[in-house]
């Protein structure tokens, strides 16, 4: 079997797997899919998540080029996030996922 770092821009399961690698990454996603989110804004939405946690899998979206990161030349520091153009395209990922998401919660309810 080929190793896994080989298939990456091969494979289209293998490389989306790699992008949206973090625990937290279809979260954030789905909050900057809805437009631009400060990111005290994002630590509100997401109190679960630690800030450090938040600013690596936000790193590591930009870095994929899934987010884009805005720093506006102001006191106090003013940074935003939002979707990159191929980010915008996750967008329909993000809404399949939310209909099989419920149809297994409801799945799950059936099965009580």
């Amino acid at each position: 079997m080929e190793d896994r770092n080989e298939l990456f821009g091969i494979c289209p399961f293998v490389t989306s797997q790699k992008v949206l690698t973090g625990k937290w990454s279809l979260l954030i996603m789905y909050h900057l899919s809805k437009g631009p989110v400060r990111f005290n804004e994002l630590q509100r939405r997401l109190p679960n998540l630690t800030q450090a946690t938040l600013s690596k899998q936000l790193k590591a979206l930009e870095a994929d080029g899934m987010v884009i990161r805005k720093e506006y030349p102001q006191i106090p520091p003013k940074v935003e996030y939002s979707m990159s153009e191929i980010g915008h395209k996750f967008k329909i990922v993000l809404e399949s996922l939310e209909v099989w998401g419920n149809e297994y919660i409801e799945y799950i309810e059936r099965k009580k």
